[in-house]
């Protein structure tokens, strides 16, 4: 395991990692598990499937693979609501399976329990290569640079990058018009996210900017649209 990572257990029970160099956690702690369904799946895909419910497949960006968390939960949402889904994630810096292989997302509901399997598979799939990962589930993630990457056109994005405050070149204004420019009408950007910066920035770039409650633990998040 890398020494700067350590494994933690928020308090819904789910793990995450703490970065020792940056003293920051990946997910916040009041619950991973809770944050990701709470921010990507009902802030994210249910809105979008709720606004569009005949426009398919979903085309999905994420910034920051990380633990695997939001990807293996979209495949599962996209598995039990049998909508196809095209996933587009990067990730410089991807985990090692000592850290991957022990986390515990694939325990937390026994009602997706034999989703579990997939995590795995997730992390190990070939990295800058579409893989088909289930019937319902194409994935591509790319070890590259929010700078360097090549988007495609999506309708709704993950902004999961450390905060602000921590890696302030993820939420510069040249890379968060990059990822804007990609959105298509109509597309939705949810992030943790909730300064006034933020909002005040994705506004200037042709988004309506809303300000959600957020999950247990914190008290507000972001939701961007393109109109």
């Amino acid at each position: 395991m890398s020494s700067s990572l350590r494994i933690i257990t928020t308090e819904d029970g789910s793990h995450s990692l703490y970065n020792d160099d940056l003293k920051e956690s990946y997910h916040n702690l009041g619950g991973a598990f809770r944050e990701s369904i709470h921010i990507n799946m009902l802030y994210g895909l249910d809105t979008w499937v709720m606004n569009n419910p005949k426009k398919k497949p979903i085309r999905i960006f994420e910034v920051g693979f990380g633990t695997g968390l939001n990807a293996w939960l979209t495949l599962v949402w996209a598995e039990q609501n049998q909508i196809p889904v095209l996933y587009h994630s990067i990730e410089p810096f991807p985990l090692t399976e000592d850290i991957y292989s022990q986390l515990n997302y694939g325990d937390m509901d026994d009602a997706i329990f034999h989703y579990k399997p997939y995590l795995q598979r997730l992390h190990k799939a070939e990295w800058d290569k579409g893989i088909i990962m289930s019937e319902y589930f194409n994935m591509k993630k790319e070890k590259v640079t929010l700078q360097d990457v090549q988007l495609y056109p999506s309708d709704v994005v993950f902004y999961d990058a450390f905060a602000p405050s921590k890696q302030p070149e993820m939420w510069s204004k040249v890379v968060l018009r990059k990822v804007c420019d990609s959105l298509n009408a109509g597309g939705i950007f949810t992030t943790y996210c909730a300064t006034g910066q933020l909002k005040r920035d994705l506004k200037e770039m042709g988004l309506a900017v809303e300000t959600l409650p957020g999950p247990p633990g914190k008290k507000e998040m972001t939701r961007g649209w393109r109109k």
